[in-house]
């Protein structure tokens, strides 16, 4: 499995960025997405799922601003985030769930601040 999420930077709060994770090695259409972070001195978390079907969940600190979605025929996932705050600020991972358990690629640092 191969993930390579892409898009961070430094956003100014309230501002709005879309990230993007390319996928190889999974059949990325029968597969469940999640995107994760982790701040500093904190656990990762997973904070967006979205299943084959195109099912959605979030986490309660996300519910409403960020958005997940998949474009199947590009193997492609991505996360909308909208009204950052400056606690978003983390590295941001995309996982696929494969062979029971998620897997990560390497991830893009999102920085929030004035």
């Amino acid at each position: 499995v191969q993930l390579q999420a892409s898009g961070g930077g430094l956003m100014q709060p309230g501002g709005s960025r879309r990230l993007s994770c390319a996928a190889s090695g999974i059949i990325f259409s029968s597969s469940t997405m999640g995107w994760f972070r982790q701040a500093p001195g904190k656990e990762r978390e997973m904070i967006a799922s979205i299943s084959a079907r195109g099912s959605t969940s979030y986490a309660d600190s996300v519910k409403g601003r960020f958005t997940i979605s998949r474009d199947n025929a590009k193997y492609t996932l991505y996360l909308q985030m909208n009204s950052l705050k400056p606690e978003d600020t983390a590295v941001y991972y995309c996982g696929a769930w494969y062979s029971s358990t998620w897997s990560w690629g390497q991830g893009t640092l999102v920085t929030v601040s004035s």
